[in-house]
């Protein structure tokens, strides 16, 4: 197994979101683009997720007795979706006013998800495991994208599944995802993204493979303005998601 790196958390990163804690439940603030974005990660990781795992992703509680770690939680947007659909959730982020607010929320809402301000490597050294494993929007953040992922292979159980959500560096997502939906469109705040950060689908799955795993899914999301929504499409340049399954059995 690679070495796990002491931490992959990048300082400026964790204080830029941490910025903006007190609005990760406001779907008109400077998180509505994972809002409107939920839906369609949402029905991905369910398609996938219960499918690995041999259950009926129409069932109303299809992840239930299934360990989820939602890394990099924020405030929840992601955790308390897979807690309804029945998975025992996890929700990790390095920052405690991140985590503070998603349990507040998690409360509110009256449900038990297991929130701690803490990283992908600690939890790993910790020698904890789980099912799934889901890494949304993440990887684009991080200092030590390898380091990083080799903890976050680390964290699944045998024959377990991870989900990542990411964007290309292409010139495309250089238009739409950075100039245009920072600068132009605002639909993020300015300074969200670095560019030179975004991995291709090729660098992330060479990652993944260095960190044990195998990719068995890519899939490419689009933004449909006449629909004022997203959905899947066979474009890899911007927003993507993947799968990537850990050897052996659960």
């Amino acid at each position: 197994m690679p070495e796990t790196n002491t931490s992959s958390v990048d300082p400026q990163e964790v204080e830029r979101f941490e910025a903006m804690a007190d609005l990760w439940w406001d779907a008109a603030g400077p998180f509505k683009p994972l809002h409107k974005f939920n839906p369609v990660r949402l029905a991905f990781i369910r398609e996938h997720v219960a499918g690995h795992w041999d259950r009926d992703p129409t069932s109303l509680k299809p992840l239930t007795g299934l360990r989820l770690l939602d890394i990099g939680c924020g405030g929840g947007l992601m955790s308390e979706p897979m807690c309804r659909l029945g998975a025992r959730v996890t929700g990790i982020d390095p920052s405690e006013k991140n985590t503070g607010t998603a349990q507040l929320h998690a409360t509110q809402m009256s449900l038990e998800i297991d929130y701690r301000a803490t990283t992908a490597e600690d939890l790993a050294a910790a020698g904890e495991q789980f099912d799934v494993v889901l890494n949304l929007e993440v990887v684009e953040h991080v200092a030590d994208v390898q380091g990083f992922m080799n903890a976050s292979a680390e964290l699944l159980v045998p024959g377990g599944i991870m989900i990542c959500a990411t964007i290309s560096r292409t010139l495309k997502s250089l238009a739409m995802a950075k100039i245009g939906a920072e600068y132009i469109l605002r639909w993020l705040p300015a300074g969200t993204h670095d560019w030179r950060k975004f991995l291709t689908p090729s660098e992330l799955t060479g990652h993944l493979r260095e960190a044990g795993l195998s990719v068995t899914k890519l899939q490419g999301l689009s933004y449909s303005p006449l629909k004022d929504a997203w959905g899947r499409s066979g474009d890899l340049n911007v927003n993507y998601m993947l799968v990537a399954v850990k050897p052996g059995q659960g």
